[in-house]
C-alpha cells in the first residue's frame, strides 16, 4: 500500500532512525498467559485444568474418536518429546475419524481487545497427508467448533459461529493458508519449514475487524510471513481452539504426527510505549507541516 504522506529524504530518515529507536525499547503487559511447564500439567493435560490467568479452563469437547463418537478427551497429553520441550500435545487414535480438540476462553469482558496481541508457540506434524491437517482459530462463542461448524454440534452444544483470523488448509499438501473476511490465501510456509524447531505465531487486533499476523519459523530454515486482514465474522474474539484433524499417531511421543503447543499469551504495549510512539508520530506530523 502507498503512503500518501511525503518527506524528504532527511527528514524521513531521521524521523525512522527515531521511531526505530522507540521501538526497540517497547515493553508490554501481560494481559493473559499459560505455560506447558506450569506445575499444573506436570500429571498431565486435562478437560477443566487452568494452569494460567487470563484465559478459562480448557475444553476438549468435540473431540472425536475413532469411531465417529464424539467424546471429551483421550487425545491429549503433555509430552517432553517436541522440539519446544515440554508442550501440550495433541494427537489422533485414527486416520479414518480423528480430530483431537483443545480450546479456551479468553477471559477479559468484551474478549481480545484492539491492540493486543495473542502469541501462540506450536510445533506442528512434519507428516502431510492428503485431508488431515491442523488449526488454530479464534472463535465468537463459548465453546469449541465441531467438524462443519456450529450446525453440526451436538444437541445442547452451545457453539457459535467462527470468527476465523487463519487456519491450516489441509488439502493444499503441507501449506499454511490463511483464511478470513477475503476467502483463503495461501502463505510462504508450509509444514515442514514450521516443524523442524517450531513456530511463533503472533495475532494482533488491529481495529474490531481487522488483524495483522506474523508467522515465525523457529528454525531458521525461512523468513517471517506477515500479513493484514479483516476477520471472517463480526462478533467479539473470545475463545481459542487448537485441532488436529485425522493424522494417525502411534501415542503421546509420536512428533511426527502430532501437533504441540508450547505457550499462549496475550499481551497490549504499556502505556508509556504507546506514549512514546505518540511523540514519534507528532514528530512526523510536525515534519510534514514544516515541509
Amino acid at each position: 500500500m502507498r503512503s500518501h504522506f511525503r518527506l524528504s529524504h532527511g527528514a524521513a530518515a531521521c524521523a525512522v532512525s527515531g521511531a526505530t529507536a522507540m521501538l526497540t525499547s517497547i515493553a508490554s503487559a501481560q494481559i493473559a498467559a499459560d505455560y506447558a511447564t506450569n506445575p499444573t500439567y506436570a500429571g498431565g493435560w486435562s478437560a477443566g485444568q487452568n494452569g494460567g490467568s487470563g484465559f478459562g479452563a480448557w475444553s476438549f469437547n468435540g473431540t472425536q474418536a475413532p469411531d465417529n463418537s464424539f467424546t471429551t478427551s483421550g487425545q491429549q497429553g503433555v509430552s517432553s518429546s517436541s522440539p519446544l520441550g515440554t508442550a501440550w500435545t495433541l494427537f489422533n487414535l485414527s486416520s479414518t475419524a480423528g480430530l483431537a480438540n483443545a480450546g479456551r476462553a479468553i477471559t477479559e469482558p468484551g474478549g481480545m481487545q484492539v491492540g493486543q496481541t495473542f502469541e501462540t508457540v506450536i510445533d506442528n506434524p512434519s507428516t502431510t497427508h492428503f485431508f488431515r491437517g491442523w488449526t488454530i482459530s479464534f472463535n465468537s462463542g463459548n465453546e469449541n467448533i465441531y467438524p462443519g461448524g456450529s450446525g453440526n454440534n451436538p444437541p445442547g452444544d452451545t457453539g457459535l459461529p467462527q470468527v476465523q483470523a487463519y487456519h491450516f488448509e489441509y488439502f493444499n499438501y503441507g501449506q499454511w493458508t490463511v483464511s478470513d473476511f477475503s476467502g483463503n490465501t495461501g502463505t510462504t510456509l508450509f509444514n515442514t519449514d514450521t516443524a523442524i524447531a517450531g513456530m511463533k505465531l503472533d495475532f494482533t487486533l488491529t481495529s474490531a475487524t481487522t488483524y495483522s499476523l506474523t508467522m515465525t519459523p523457529l528454525g531458521g530454515s525461512a523468513s517471517p510471513y506477515t500479513l493484514v486482514g479483516s476477520l471472517a465474522n463480526g462478533g467479539p474474539i473470545d475463545w481459542v481452539q487448537f485441532q488436529l484433524y485425522n493424522n494417525a499417531s502411534s501415542g503421546l511421543n509420536d512428533t511426527a504426527n502430532n501437533f504441540e503447543i508450547s505457550s499462549m499469551t496475550i499481551s497490549v504495549p504499556e502505556p508509556s510505549s504507546l506514549a512514546l510512539i505518540g511523540l514519534g508520530s507528532a514528530g512526523l506530523v510536525f515534519l510534514r507541516r514544516r515541509k
